[in-house]
């Protein structure tokens, strides 16, 4: 009986650990915007993975591989920072794509619990996301959906890149760009 009460007491202090000792938790972004226009006429403007000129934060792009998996583009922003992106999936007749970060400019340095910190263009790590476009009789239904981790991933995170500087960062990149797809594309 002392044998399967130690153990017991064993397996749940483990397990408290564990569930105390938990990284961050995966995120997830989604905007989606309806356009009074056909999505053919939506999609020609999104479609080529290496031309981002359609969205308003992006300076400019440049771009190697086309729209064939494993194309890479990398975004200047206004500010001067970079993002590089992979091209994971592409589907002309579905009129849609998914690519993932695979590096970021450091926006900014800070201190946090004495350490130096690096925090990237985007506050965020391990991001990935699709975007769709959606025929509704005459209209389009443009989805944006990103999955990510807030970018410092230790426990305690520094404002900067926290869950909500994450979250809010990523939906207004989405927003903002769909927002400027549609005043494009209605025009």
């Amino acid at each position: 009986m002392k044998k399967v009460s130690l153990i017991t007491t064993a397996l749940l202090f483990l397990f408290t650990s564990v569930a105390n000792a938990h990284g961050p938790v995966r995120q997830k972004a989604e905007q989606e915007i309806t356009i009074n226009a056909p999505a053919e006429k939506v999609w020609a403007l999104i479609k080529d993975f290496g031309n981002m000129s359609w969205h308003p934060d992006i300076f400019n792009t440049s771009s190697e591989g086309g729209n064939k998996k494993g194309g890479t583009r990398v975004l200047t922003l206004k500010d001067g920072n970079t993002i590089t992106e992979e091209l994971k999936k592409y589907d002309d007749a579905k009129m849609s794509y998914a690519y993932k970060i695979t590096e970021m400019s450091t926006a900014k340095t800070i201190t946090h619990a004495g350490v130096e910190e690096k925090v990237p263009a985007l506050p965020v790590d391990n991001y990935s996301a699709s975007i769709e476009i959606t025929a509704k009789g005459d209209s389009s239904v443009v989805a944006w959906t990103a999955g990510y981790y807030r970018a410092y991933t230790n426990n305690n995170p520094p404002e900067e890149m926290n869950e909500e500087t994450a979250n809010a960062a990523v939906n207004a990149v989405l927003k903002a760009g769909l927002i400027s797809l549609k005043a494009l594309a209605e025009k």
